[in-house]
This record gives C-alpha cells, sequence and structure tokens, in this order.
C-alpha cells in the first residue's frame, strides 16, 4: 500500500493562504495580477485567497494602480499590519530596552529604562521599597520589573495596542531550550529573572525568552552581515564575550543553551586556566572590554573616561584607531586581532562555518580594518577557508533580533496552514 498522501483541498487553500501572506510581508502590497505571478495560482484561486484573507482581517485593499492593463484601475491589496503586534526586550545589567512593532514589522513605539530611574518608576506604579541591582524590593515587587510592566502598558496605550500578541525577550546568561527558563546564575541580577516570571504571569501572550547574543545573531542573518550566509559563527565582543552559532539556517543552542559560551575558551598567553565559575584566565581575560582597554592604554592611546553605569566603553578607542590605521593604533589594532583569532579559530576548527561575524561594541567599532585583520591571522594558523565580516544591523542588535523572534512567532501563529 502507498504512503503517500494526498493534501486534502482545505490544506491546499491553507498553504496557498500562507504562501501569498507571506509575499505580501516580504514584498510589500501587490496587486491580484502579481499575486498570480508569483504563487503560480490561477485567477479564480487567487481571488477565493484574497476574499478569505480579507474576512480573516489579514488583508485589506490598500489602494489602486492604472499600471497593470486598461481599462478600470486594479486594485492592490496589503497585509493588515494592525492586526497584530510584538513586543520585544533587550535587558541589560544597567537597562532595559523596549519595541513594539506591528505585524509588517514597522516599529510604532520604543523606551529606554535606566535602571537608576527604577525608583521614580515604582513610585509612579504604587510600588513600594526600593532595591539595588541584586535583589528584589523588600515587601513588593523589583522597582525595574515593575518599571517595565508600566512602560509596556503605556507604549502599548499610546500606539491603540491593547496587548501584544507575542513577546520576546533577550538577556545576558543561558536561555534552557528544554524549559524556556533562565538558567540563573549569581552573576545576573536577581531581578531579570523575576522580570521574565512577571511577564508571563501578567501577559495574556508567549513570551519568549533568548540569550543576547543568539538574538543578535538573528539580527545579522535576517538584517545585517550573513543575510547570504545560513551557516556562520558571530562572535560578540564587548563587554562580555561570548558566540551564536548558526548551521543549515537555524541557530543551534546546544543541549542546555551554552553553546557560544567562548569566554571560557583556554587560550594561550594566560596564566592558569578558567574555572566552572570564572573565565578571566579564559578568552574572555584576552578580549573582553576590559581587557581591550588595557591593552589600547598599553599601546598609548586615548581611552576617555567612563559613564556612568558603562562597563566597558571599548568601542571608543577601538573606534578611533580603526579610522587612524597606522602608528600605535595599527599595532593596536593587529594585537586585538590575533587574540580575537585565537577564539575564532577555535570555532572554526569545530564548525567549519565558512563565515565569521565579529559583533558586539569591539566589532562594530572595529569595522572592516579589524575585520581584515583578523582573517590574515585566522588564515596563519587555520587550514580551513574562513571569511571574517563586521557586523552591520544598526542600532540594537539584540532589540532587532528580538523583534524578527517575535514576529517570526506571531505570524507563524496567524498565518497558520490549519486554519
Amino acid at each position: 500500500m502507498s504512503s503517500v498522501r494526498t493534501a486534502t483541498p482545505q490544506t491546499a487553500r491553507a498553504i496557498n493562504d500562507r504562501i501569498a501572506l507571506e509575499l505580501l510581508t516580504e514584498h510589500g502590497p501587490l496587486t491580484a495580477a502579481r499575486l498570480r505571478e508569483l504563487t503560480g495560482l490561477s485567477r479564480p484561486s487567487v481571488a477565493e485567497l484574497l476574499g478569505r484573507l480579507g474576512r480573516d482581517g489579514l488583508v485589506d485593499v490598500v489602494g489602486e494602480t492604472g499600471a497593470e492593463r486598461r481599462g478600470p484601475n486594479a486594485r492592490v491589496y496589503g497585509l493588515v499590519a494592525d492586526r497584530a503586534h510584538v513586543a520585544a526586550l533587550d535587558v541589560r545589567f544597567d537597562r532595559v530596552e523596549l519595541a513594539l512593532a506591528d505585524l509588517a514589522g514597522a516599529t510604532v513605539a520604543t523606551r529606554t529604562l535606566p535602571l537608576v530611574d527604577a525608583a521614580d518608576a515604582a513610585d509612579a506604579a504604587g510600588v513600594a521599597g526600593v532595591a539595588g541591582v541584586a535583589g528584589p524590593a523588600s515587601g513588593g515587587q523589583h522597582p525595574m520589573v515593575a518599571a517595565v510592566l508600566a512602560a509596556l502598558d503605556e507604549i502599548g496605550d499610546a500606539a491603540g495596542v491593547v496587548e501584544p500578541h507575542t513577546v520576546a525577550l533577550g538577556a545576558p546568561g543561558l536561555a534552557d531550550p528544554a524549559t524556556g527558563a533562565l538558567r540563573f546564575s549569581d552573576a545576573l541580577p536577581a531581578w531579570h529573572r523575576e522580570l521574565l516570571a512577571a511577564l508571563r504571569e501578567n501577559l495574556d501572550a508567549p513570551v519568549l525568552l533568548e540569550n543576547e547574543v543568539n538574538l543578535a545573531a538573528i539580527a545579522e542573518h535576517r538584517l545585517g552581515a550573513a543575510r547570504d550566509r545560513d551557516t556562520f559563527v558571530l562572535l560578540w565582543l564587548g563587554a562580555g564575550v561570548g558566540a551564536a552559532v548558526v548551521l543549515d539556517g537555524a541557530l543551534r543552542r546546544g543541549a542546555s543553551g551554552g553553546a557560544g559560551e567562548v569566554g571560557f575558551l583556554p587560550v594561550p598567553g594566560r596564566a592558569g586556566l578558567p574555572s566552572a565559575t570564572d573565565c578571566e584566565a579564559g578568552f574572555h581575560g584576552l578580549v573582553s572590554g576590559a581587557a581591550v582597554r588595557a591593552l589600547a592604554v598599553e599601546h598609548g592611546l586615548e581611552v576617555g573616561e567612563l559613564a556612568p553605569g558603562e562597563l566597558a566603553g571599548p568601542d571608543r578607542p577601538v573606534a578611533e584607531a580603526a579610522e587612524r590605521g597606522d602608528g600605535p593604533s595599527g599595532a593596536f589594532l593587529d594585537e586585538l586581532a590575533g587574540r580575537v583569532a585565537l577564539g575564532a579559530a577555535s570555532a572554526v576548527a569545530v564548525l567549519d562555518p565558512g563565515c565569521v561575524v565579529l559583533g558586539g561594541e569591539v566589532g562594530r567599532a572595529g569595522g572592516a580594518a579589524l575585520a581584515a585583520r583578523v582573517a590574515e591571522r585566522l588564515s596563519a594558523i587555520s587550514p580551513l577557508d574562513t571569511e571574517v565580516r563586521a557586523a552591520t544591523v544598526t542600532g540594537n542588535p539584540i532589540l532587532g533580533g528580538a523583534l524578527v523572534t517575535a514576529l517570526a512567532a506571531a505570524r507563524a501563529d496567524l498565518f497558520a496552514t490549519d486554519r
């Protein structure tokens, strides 16, 4: 007996609906004639499809054009962008950044909440007590948690959004792929985990958790330097150090969510080895923000004062060195590139990704100048051909990756083929 199953007419219609919605999302408003060209469907099929999607509130007529044919103008159909909204959060040690976007991906509201403003926000929300970064307020919700919940309500009200369809949150630490929980560490503020729990308790919407570096890789894959790559490694160089692995178009998190913890890599040039709880003697100690600033000082470069709450501020000396490119600046970039190449070589030897993207504050500040130097040093210690690129996503790549993640989940639900 044959195991081949023929799709039912209902399933075929649902698949066609989803294809049409994805085309409208990718290309913007289209005429029925253009949809026929892109889908290969007949005129009656496209007409029925547009009718169904219109009744579901997903597609509407957004204009007319006379360029397609003689006679009456042709209707132009577009995705109903305000059919649903998604929210994204980038949770830092010292702040939380929020964004709200419609179903078409257009950002309709943003907000940044510095930790120092949490007390005022808590007063406005009626929360008693103020706590430091390490723990919750006595007798109530941590003020930063209350501030984020209040900000979500405020930007939603301003945009006319009752509640987001999906929320994606990016944070330091490990996001357990099995449970969707934040694997807690003493290095993380206690309010991070409290915020995740509060969002899931207070919102009638899925709240997705992802590691910050993984979200930056998703942003570079969809919007930035790796748009033409389905396999690459993003090396995050900032105050902290990490990596994200994308293989065959899929993000690989590892068994516990720890894939890419390259800060713990044992590397030459360090006194001793990293431990399970301290990565300073590993790759982290060579290329962390503090290490980059110290290296800049060794080469006689001006590093400037750190702003209040700034953890490392390594991007300024790197950007200035990349612009000058010679003398002490060139020597500094050469030594930094050699250090970065050590960590990149380990990822290349195991994964052979063909492409390494340098992200984080240092990777973006170094740009093409640093990427070229890393590529040169990497080619000297690895037999595998590997292109090195600088990250190109503008703005906050973590927030951008969170928006991409939330939109993908919302569209998968709303464009479901089993509607």
